[in-house]
This record gives structure tokens, C-alpha cells and sequence, in this order.
């Protein structure tokens, strides 16, 4: 059975604030050993489970952020920038599922390190009315190729928004959030029995469901008036508000892809101290 993990880094074990997840500091280098310690504990369960294939795609910033020289020798990794669906890359309708690993939650809600694609300057994204994470929008671009998600690690509030998008999920928390910059957290030692297990269970959801095709909308609120109107030049985008945009989509390949452009826009409009 061919797997996929995503794998982002916010929501891994032990990460608290910017400067763990920010490639070139001093704490990013420590946490590259405990995010890479998470995927390999995840690997190590999918293939207990009977998977045949695991493709893990690097999913945080720069993207190139896991230790290659420390991967589980059994797992591939796609790794690197630009991928026409980011986070999602390597998604294909022969697979059999997919994890979410190092998830947070959304722009505009409680969670450490809580953000949709921009850090900061997002404040709030909706899929077809829903308020949307990053999860959220992954979870139905998954579901357009029938693609099942098996397991959601990452805080409290990451797996209880996961309940939602992906209720037969298997939820790892790997920490509890006190604030967007603490959290009480597990030790690696036991993150790893915990995500292994959760991969092990996950595994009995493998399996190619139905396809869900179906066109879409994504709405999304800045923090600043700037960045709307600059996101608002992209064909087939409307500003909808002072500070928000939407668009339609005939389907969720396209929708992530348009998203991908609006961040890209709105990211390079962003201009010092004042936004």
C-alpha cells in the first residue's frame, strides 16, 4: 500500500515558538532532529501496518528542513520548493492514504503557532463557508482524489479541529497548547510510541475510497486593506470586503492552487514594521 505523509513542522514535538521552526537559528537546527524523530516514528508504524510505499512530502517553509542522512532508509522524501500543490504534493488518486503530521490550527484560532500558509498576515480562511485550516483544505483535496487521511498529529487544538475534517482519524497529541507560544509538552520518547501506534492503527483505513469532484469556494480575510486589493488583481479573484477576497473554483486541485497564488501575492505585498 502506497502512503503518503505530509509533513509540516509547527504542530511537531517540542515546538513552541519562531525560532524553532525558522531555518538558521540555533533552536530550528534542534528541532530539525525532533521533527525528522516524529516522521521516522510514523514511518516505522505505516510499515508495521503493511504499507509497501511511504512518500514523505516536506511541508514547512523552506521545505527543506527534515534530515535526509536520518530518514527511515525505507521511506522516500520529497523535499524542496516550488511544488505546483505545496503541501499536498504528491497527492495522486493511487494512493492508498495520508498523514498529517506537525499540523496546527487555522489563522484566527487558538492553537501554537496557529496560521493558514502566511504567518501573520492571514487572518481567517473559509472553504465553501467553513472556516478552513490548512488541514481542512488538505482534507478535501485528498477527498477530490479519494484519498483517505489515516492520522493528524500536532496540539490539542490541531487534532480537534482534525475531528472534524477527518473523524475516522487517528489523533496524536503531541502537546497542549497554553498559548500561541507555550504549550506542556510530551518527550520525544514518548511521542514516538504515540505515533507509532496511531500510524499502526491508521493503517486499517488504507484504501482508495470514492472520489468527491466538486467545485469550490475559498474566502480569505487579511490584516490590512493592502493586501486584499493587491490579492485582488489574480483573474477569477474579487474583493469581497475591506479586507478579504474570494474566488470559485471548478475543483479542489484548482482552488489550491489559486490559494497558493493569493498567499504568494499577498506574502510579497507585505512591506517592513507596518505590514
Amino acid at each position: 500500500m502506497r502512503i503518503m505523509i505530509s509533513a509540516d513542522m509547527e504542530g511537531a514535538t517540542g515546538v513552541t515558538w519562531t525560532d524553532d521552526v525558522v531555518p538558521g537559528t540555533e533552536q530550528w537546527q534542534r528541532f530539525r532532529r525532533l521533527f525528522t524523530g516524529d516522521v521516522n516514528a510514523t514511518i516505522a508504524g505505516l510499515f508495521d501496518a503493511g504499507a509497501s510505499d511511504v512518500l514523505v512530502n516536506e511541508a514547512h517553509s523552506s521545505q527543506r528542513n527534515l534530515l535526509l542522512e536520518d530518514l527511515d532508509p525505507r521511506a522516500r522524501m520529497l523535499t524542496g520548493r516550488h511544488k505546483p500543490l505545496s503541501m499536498m504534493q504528491g497527492i495522486d488518486s493511487g494512493l492508498d492514504g495520508v498523514v498529517f503530521l506537525g499540523y496546527h490550527a487555522g489563522a484566527g484560532f487558538d492553537g501554537v503557532l496557529s496560521h493558514t500558509y502566511l504567518e501573520n498576515q492571514i487572518t481567517g480562511v473559509w472553504l465553501d463557508g467553513v472556516p478552513a485550516s490548512e488541514g481542512r483544505l488538505n482534507a478535501g483535496l485528498a477527498a477530490e482524489y479519494g484519498v483517505p487521511v489515516l492520522v493528524v498529529t500536532g496540539d490539542d487544538k490541531a487534532c480537534e479541529d482534525a475531528r472534524d475534517y477527518a473523524p475516522v482519524a487517528e489523533m496524536v497529541t503531541v502537546k497542549e497548547c497554553v498559548s500561541r507560544y507555550a504549550a506542556i509538552c510530551l518527550p520525544p520518547a514518548r511521542t514516538a510510541e504515540l505515533l507509532t501506534d496511531a500510524a499502526t492503527l491508521g493503517m486499517r483505513q488504507a484504501g482508495r475510497v470514492e472520489p468527491r469532484p466538486a467545485s469550490h469556494r475559498i474566502e480569505v480575510e487579511f490584516d490590512a486593506s493592502h493586501l486584499a486589493q493587491a490579492t485582488a488583481v489574480i483573474p477569477t479573484v474579487e474583493q469581497i470586503g475591506v479586507r478579504r477576497v474570494g474566488f470559485d473554483a471548478p475543483n479542489m486541485t484548482e482552488a489550491m492552487k489559486a490559494f497558493k497564488v493569493v498567499t504568494a501575492i499577498a506574502g510579497g505585498a507585505v512591506q517592513g514594521k507596518y505590514g
